[in-house]
């Protein structure tokens, strides 16, 4: 039997952490769900982050696997790590209120695969998190359910759409959460609360239970704390699934034994214009160390262009905007009032764009793929940006239903993540600094088409060798 971790740095565990000491001996399931709820009745008073909590039925759980685990029967790859989830993935019989006032009572018939998938490794879900209504704003606003706050400070943004995910991780509130990426709705809340977020190729993981915003663009995973726990997380999740035909065949390599260490040779791009133009002084500060690190650590980096960019900017917000507005048409007719203002002025704008440019920006889309990859990754493993070219806005400056004026800060936040969902790449975020206010800089790592192993390798590296992932908020 193994030394048991001690009481009060249970919360402080990475998922990863949580399930090996579970495995080993160490921990009980159900202290580490106690310690999680404990932070939860704590500090979500001021965060917000919880939606459903599932108080009682989480440490049924805990105690179902730890008996199970004394009993010397086999455990997942996940049993012992408490985690929520983001607010739209259903789970038949459950309240799933897609943060909005038109689901607030809605009840799914089906469960979302990849939450049978947690389940099956032995994932100990604990209820649902405050997100974007319908997952559709950058920043973590919320009129029905109110806004979720930074645990670095709240006065700050979370990052949006998966709000509660990003800052329930950052706050320690569990070891993992899913979260949606449609355009860096993953990356940006894992940058702006110092977490690490992952979003896979465009359907590596299955999408079949999940509430839709783009039938092109939406993407399924984790934030978590450390690139070696998004690793584990996604060999469970990815992979083939007969209810959804749109997820890829491609083999799920074992991603957590691709993490060496090393980035040594590696070959690190990045663009001289796009990502950096017009970029907050701390956040390029906090870029350069973190690429100074990894030149250290022995990758080689290089300055390149890429004049795809501007086409790949212009189409990303097309296809989203339209298949938004096509998704919401009957709700849009039938119950207009209930949006967000901001939200129902988005919808209505998809509804203006001609179809021909809807089709132009899907048509062009296999093109410009293949040529950002000869500008970019040709001659390289992986493309470096920062994952938000600002620092972290106040809730108040990115509110645009309070003051239109705010629009272009409000879109500023997610102007780097958005190219990586058109362009369907494989895109990762991690801690690598903090601003002159103390908020989390966030470092985006983006490789070919089904790199995820080469993504994950250089941000477990970069991890290895700094502990930006390490610091949490003090509540």
């Amino acid at each position: 039997m193994n030394a048991p971790v001690a009481a009060s740095d249970l919360a402080d565990l990475s998922m990863t952490e949580a399930a090996d000491a579970f495995a080993r001996g160490e921990l009980r399931a159900e202290a580490l769900v106690r310690a999680c709820l404990a932070r939860i009745e704590a500090h979500d008073g001021k965060v917000n982050a919880v939606i459903r909590l599932d108080r009682e039925a989480a440490l049924a759980a805990a105690a179902a696997q730890d008996k199970a685990r004394a009993a010397g029967e086999a455990c997942g790859p996940l049993a012992g790590a408490p985690m929520m989830h983001k607010d739209m993935y259903y789970r038949a019989g459950k309240v799933s209120s897609c943060g909005s006032k038109i689901r607030r009572d809605f009840v799914p018939q089906v469960t979302a695969t990849v939450l049978e998938r947690l389940d099956a490794a032995g994932a100990i879900d604990m209820g649902t998190l405050n997100m974007a209504e319908f997952a559709q704003n950058p920043t973590g606003h919320n009129a029905h359910f109110g806004h979720c706050h930074n645990p670095w400070n709240l006065d700050y943004c979370t990052g949006g759409s998966s709000s509660g995910s990003g800052a329930g991780v950052a706050a320690r509130f569990f070891t993992a959460a899913l979260g949606s990426d449609t355009g860096g709705s993953i990356r940006l809340p894992a940058t702006l609360c110092g977490v690490t977020g992952l979003k896979a190729t465009q359907t590596r993981v299955s999408r079949h239970g999940v509430m839709p915003l783009s039938f092109s663009c939406d993407n399924v995973g984790p934030l978590v704390r450390t690139a070696r726990d998004a690793a584990r997380f996604l060999r469970v999740t990815a992979g083939q699934d007969p209810k959804d035909p749109t997820s890829a065949a491609e083999p799920v390599p074992d991603y957590e034994a691709a993490l060496t260490g090393s980035v040594r040779g590696m070959r690190i791009a990045v663009c001289e214009t796009y990502f950096l133009d017009g970029a907050d002084a701390p956040v390029v500060a906090a870029f350069e160390q973190a690429l100074a690190a990894l030149r250290e650590a022995g990758a080689v980096v290089t300055r390149i262009k890429a004049p795809s960019l501007a086409a790949i900017a212009a189409y990303t917000a097309l296809v989203s905007r339209v298949e938004g507005a096509a998704i919401h048409a009957n709700w849009m007719r039938e119950h207009p009032g209930d949006y967000a203002i901001h939200l129902s002025a988005r919808l209505f704008g998809g509804y203006a764009i001609p179809g021909h440019l809807y089709v132009e920006a899907l048509s062009r889309r296999g093109a410009l793929l293949k040529q950002f990859v000869a500008e970019a990754l040709t001659g390289h493993d992986l493309v470096a940006t920062p994952t938000l070219r600002i620092r972290v806005p106040t809730l108040a400056e990115t509110d645009i239903d309070a003051d239109p004026a705010n629009w272009h800060r409000f879109m500023a936040v997610s102007a780097n993540t958005r190219p990586f969902n058109y362009l369907g790449l494989p895109t990762l975020s991690v801690p690598c600094g903090f601003d002159d206010r103390g908020l989390p800089v966030g470092l985006q790592l983006a490789g070919r088409p089904f790199a995820e192993a080469t993504v994950l390798r250089a941000g477990d590296a970069f991890q290895r060798a700094t502990d930006w992932h390490r610091r949490a908020p003090a509540l």
